[in-house]
């Protein structure tokens, strides 16, 4: 017959306590040892501060990197920013540069053809003034090679005036208003121009024949010695043109089986396709007109009725009377 319950209980709480109180006895003894060993070596200070600072490290490093991941990006990203502001301003510098570029190229081009515009020879009784053609072949003379140029009959473009390049005679002005005017080539079918062969010095009438045709040479003799290829100048007897202005050259002669001059066909030198500037050429000493009226009056003439007077016409009368 074994022992009571009550009995069994008993020894084995006082079994575990026993446990409990060894245990407790050794983890005291334990730290005593390790605690007198710590301040007399500090071995165990080092362990754990190396530790910490290990778990520190490892803890640190990747938020460290992370940081400088996430800095390095957005200073990438504000640099590109700023990369492509000043990509902009240069592709804009850059426009502006090739544009003055073109324009001092226009410039240069402009000004070699007006040096060779002014080595044309001239006599000292006729004036040269400069002039832009404007436009070339409008309106209802198209279909005589006309142009506009930018003077009028106020700034020496009057009806007339001869027209040269650096090439020669290009044509003359047709028409004029105060500050444009407009020109015919000397290939109009009117154009008669009293000329020398350079060489032989025959005389002889130069005559447009229509846009895009040779020219005619009239009335001159059969006994010339002009040939072709041979330049044709004005010879001034009309009084109309300076004399010695290259115009033509000769591109065939024959003798003419119904009179006693010869056949002769010639071509223009001044290429008006190719033309911008050219040189009125104003009699030296000449009077011009005066600059019109400004505003221009609305009508001029004698008084109109008052019938036909319009409402302002008329209040403006009645002010000019007070």
């Amino acid at each position: 017959m074994g022992p009571p319950l009550f009995l069994s209980g008993k020894r084995e709480h006082f079994v575990n306590f026993r446990h409990a109180l060894i245990t407790t006895g050794l983890l005291l003894v334990l730290f005593l040892a390790l605690y007198t060993l710590n301040r007399t070596t500090g071995v165990l200070d080092r362990v754990t501060t190396n530790i910490g600072l290990e778990v520190t490290g490892v803890v640190l490093n990747p938020v460290r990197q992370l940081e400088a991941t996430v800095a390095d990006l957005w200073n990438g990203y504000i640099d590109l920013v700023h990369v492509r502001e000043e990509n902009v301003a240069l592709q804009k510098r850059i426009q502006v540069l090739e544009a003055q570029v073109l324009a001092q190229s226009e410039d240069m081009a402009e000004l070699r053809r007006l040096r060779e515009l002014l080595k044309m020879p001239l006599d000292v009784s006729w004036t040269p003034l400069g002039a832009r053609i404007l436009a070339g072949r409008i309106g209802p003379n198209s279909q005589l090679e006309s142009f506009t140029i930018n003077r009028g009959y106020t700034t020496g473009a009057a009806p007339g005036t001869p027209i040269v390049t650096n090439q020669g005679l290009i044509g003359k002005v047709l028409r004029a208003a105060p500050h444009t005017a407009t020109a015919i080539l000397l290939t109009h079918p009117t154009s008669r121009i009293a000329i020398f062969t350079q060489k032989s010095r025959t005389p002889g009438i130069l005559t447009g024949l229509g846009p895009n045709r040779p020219m005619e040479v009239r009335y001159m003799d059969k006994a010339t010695k002009a040939e072709p290829g041979e330049l044709l100048v004005t010879s001034g007897l009309d009084g109309k043109y300076p004399k010695g202005i290259p115009v033509a050259r000769i591109l065939s002669m024959r003798p003419s089986s119904s009179s006693e001059f010869m056949t002769i066909l010639a071509e223009p030198l001044a290429d008006m396709s190719h033309t911008e500037e050219v040189l009125l050429l104003e009699p030296t000493g000449i009077v011009r007109p005066p600059e019109p009226a400004s505003p221009a009056p609305a009508f001029v003439g004698p008084p109109l009725p008052d019938f036909l007077k319009t409402r302002d016409e008329k209040e403006g009368a009645e002010k000019s009377t007070r």
